[in-house]
């Protein structure tokens, strides 16, 4: 071909989306069991008479939405489609070449793939001997070209949270013109009360965000809608750079729904942190390690042998998600499915 695209493309790291095999229990997504609440889907229904419109391309009524939940001005608040969108979007409008983005490894994979679309260059600071992020570590890799740091908490693959009084003193020592972005797309799923809420720090520093997104706990991730709560420049320079019409008219909709259905969302989440908790330790009680979880789904920390566990599980008709190297992650899902993954997690050789 004689069209020239970008030389560094060959060297973009592939997103690598849970496999979904025909006849095996998939727990490789993190999706919530149950698909969207009954009321939601049938305001998704409703809704389907009329998408032959355009879509309120500006999200307005779920933006101003949002920000009476949290008590926000709604300049402050912005909608993408999807969290993931948000960090390409804020990744986008925050770096230029040659600028720095940090986060913890391992982390949301999403998070190189959007630094290095930016044109920006990927700082990676390994994860602590819990597997949580090691703030101290990286504080001290922050130089004078770090624009951006992604601080995911709960952490995707891991599960693990930083605490409120770390994440103040973390917080505190970051430069004050370096953008934090708290990626919280498990928020619902946390109950210990010292896992900061990351909207106590959007409310009072300039410059930190917070992401979170309608995926997991309301069970929309074929929709795609997310959102960033920040100060009103860092969310306005978010929209600037938003694909127009990207949040369909469904998945606003939907989101609004999801909105009005809290309490039943909220009952779904504390039934699959009560599942999460009988999984973690029948875990343990077969000699896996298994680190805190704060999220829908397990950390199995099994480094070289995470592909071989995976295949394994494949044969007993369950997928797990496998990040090669490093370990397996396993969504949380109903009882029966999570103890055929149980059975076949007893089944493998350690």
């Amino acid at each position: 071909m004689s069209v020239r695209t970008r030389p560094d493309l060959g060297s973009l790291p592939a997103y690598v989306a849970g496999r979904t095999v025909p006849g095996a229990i998939k727990l490789a997504s993190n999706e919530v069991p149950g698909g969207p609440l009954p009321s939601v889907r049938a305001a998704i229904a409703d809704a389907a008479a009329d998408v032959h419109r355009y879509p309120d391309m500006g999200v307005t009524a779920l933006a101003n939405r949002l920000a009476r939940k949290y008590d926000f001005p709604v300049e402050r608040v912005a909608v993408g489609c999807g969290s993931v969108a948000l960090c390409q979007q804020l990744t986008q409008a925050l770096c230029a070449p040659g600028d720095e983005v940090l986060f913890a490894w391992r982390s949301f994979e999403a998070y190189p793939i959007v630094t290095q679309i930016a044109g920006a260059k990927s700082v990676k600071v390994p994860l602590d001997a819990t597997h949580t992020h090691d703030l101290d570590a990286m504080l001290a890799a922050i130089t004078p070209r770090t624009k951006l740091i992604f601080v995911c908490n709960p952490n995707n693959p891991t599960g693990t949270a930083n605490r409120h009084e770390e994440l103040v003193r973390f917080l505190d020592q970051v430069p004050p013109h370096v953008v934090v972005a708290l990626d919280e797309a498990y928020r619902e799923f946390v109950t210990d009360p010292d896992v900061p809420d990351g909207m106590e720090f959007a409310r009072t520093r300039d410059n930190v965000v917070v992401l979170r997104t309608f995926s997991k706990a309301y069970g929309l991730a074929g929709l795609r809608v997310g959102y960033l709560v920040g100060p009103a420049e860092l969310a306005e320079v978010v929209r600037k750079v938003y694909i127009p019409f990207s949040v369909n008219s469904l998945a606003q909709i939907a989101a609004l729904a999801s909105l009005d259905a809290e309490d039943e969302m909220r009952e779904r989440c504390a039934a699959i942190v009560t599942e999460r908790q009988r999984v973690a330790d029948e875990l343990l009680a077969l000699g896996y390690e298994v680190p805190e979880t704060h999220a829908n789904f397990v950390w199995l920390p099994l480094g070289d042998r995470a592909l071989e566990f995976a295949e394994h599980a494949l044969a007993n008709k369950v997928v797990v998600r496998a990040f090669a190297g490093d370990g397996v992650r396993i969504t949380i899902s109903t009882r029966e499915e999570n103890d055929a993954f149980l059975q076949a997690a007893r089944g493998f050789s350690r």
